[in-house]
């Protein structure tokens, strides 16, 4: 072993085992044998494989953020580059054991050529784990929604792929600042490509992604579950609690609330009619139960300007025989409807 380690000055003290493994072609069915030996060869290739990162990824990928004193040295870098650089290193290990099955002449050389796919596969591993997609495609049913509009099917796209990334854009939500210089770019209309706008331009993508509200909830609304929500800061150094980051807004919360319930009274009155109640007298009490009922779990928790006040529109409409006859023909179309 230790002419191996004179022979590859290259590689770091107590790493030439892991080298003559790999020349041998078998690293990857000895990491295999048991986690033990893993974990052992996974601490030498994180020795060899740190700086081979750092230089051929993670300088290149500072310099393009500007943050030159991550660029200079990981020493310096800051926290959260910091992590991704582990987490970038830490990819190319797991891919270098499960692959370095055949004999590799230049462990340091080998790993070089591999940084792009581990470190892309990790990232559609970990994409999938928040349950977005792993590979961002816009759906053709999504495309001819949004009306073919080239930017507005780039913007569905940005939309899948950020739901996918772990973290928010500050206190946050979207990266509007971001999203409003590529709208510029891509538009032309460099005077009205503000966040603002954009924010009304995602509203537009995600009312036509909910055309599909399965595949919205799949795809959209549960990797935005998953994301870490921002630690703020309270400008005098005292902790204060942050504003909670709200996925959706409380309209769409409303809707979806709204849909729901009106989704189990349906049920109820069909049930309630398959035994021959008269149609009036369930409509009306099935509505006055349902929707009468207090206000959502988190009515408390929004301001009282900010709440749908559905139970009283409900009562309201009910006490109002034309309205409750209108209610009666509606209900009845769709149960007739299946």
């Amino acid at each position: 072993m230790a002419s191996v380690a004179s022979a590859d000055p290259v590689f770091p003290a107590g790493t030439a085992g892991v080298a003559e493994l790999a020349r041998s072609g078998t690293l990857a069915d000895t990491a295999a044998r048991s986690p033990e030996a893993r974990r052992r060869l996974a601490g030498q290739v994180y020795s060899v494989a740190w700086p081979i990162v750092f230089e051929r990824l993670t300088r290149d990928i500072e310099r393009r953020r500007g943050h030159r004193g991550c660029a200079a040295s990981f020493q310096k870098m800051l926290p959260e580059c910091l992590d991704g650089f582990h987490d970038a290193v830490g990819a190319v290990v797991e891919h270098v054991l499960d692959h370095a099955d055949t004999p590799i002449r230049n462990l340091a050389a080998w790993i070089a050529t591999r940084i792009s796919p581990a470190t892309i596969d990790a990232h559609r591993r970990q994409r999938g784990q928040r349950g977005a997609l792993q590979r961002p495609r816009l759906p053709a049913w999504l495309g001819t929604a949004l009306g073919g509009d080239p930017w507005l099917s780039e913007l569905a796209l940005r939309i899948l792929v950020w739901v996918g990334v772990p973290t928010t854009a500050g206190i946050g939500l979207w990266p509007l600042d971001d999203w409003a210089q590529r709208r510029a770019e891509a538009t032309g209309d460099w005077p009205g490509s503000d966040p603002h706008r954009v924010q009304r331009d995602v509203d537009t993508v995600l009312t036509a992604m909910r055309t599909r509200p399965r595949w919205h909830a799949d795809y959209v609304e549960r990797p935005l579950g998953r994301k870490q929500a921002p630690v703020v800061a309270h400008p005098g150094g005292a902790a204060a609690e942050p504003v909670p980051l709200r996925l959706v807004s409380g309209a769409d919360e409303d809707d979806q609330r709204l849909a729901a319930l009106a989704e189990a009274a349906l049920e109820e009155i069909r049930r309630r009619l398959g035994t021959g109640e008269p149609a009036h007298a369930v409509v009306a009490s099935v509505v006055r139960t349902v929707f009468g009922a207090a206000e959502g779990p988190d009515a408390q928790a929004r301001p009282p300007h900010d709440r749908v006040h559905a139970g009283e529109r409900a009562l309201t409409l009910i006490s109002d025989p034309a309205e409750i006859d209108r209610i009666v023909a509606a209900v009845l179309a769709i149960v007739s409807e299946g």
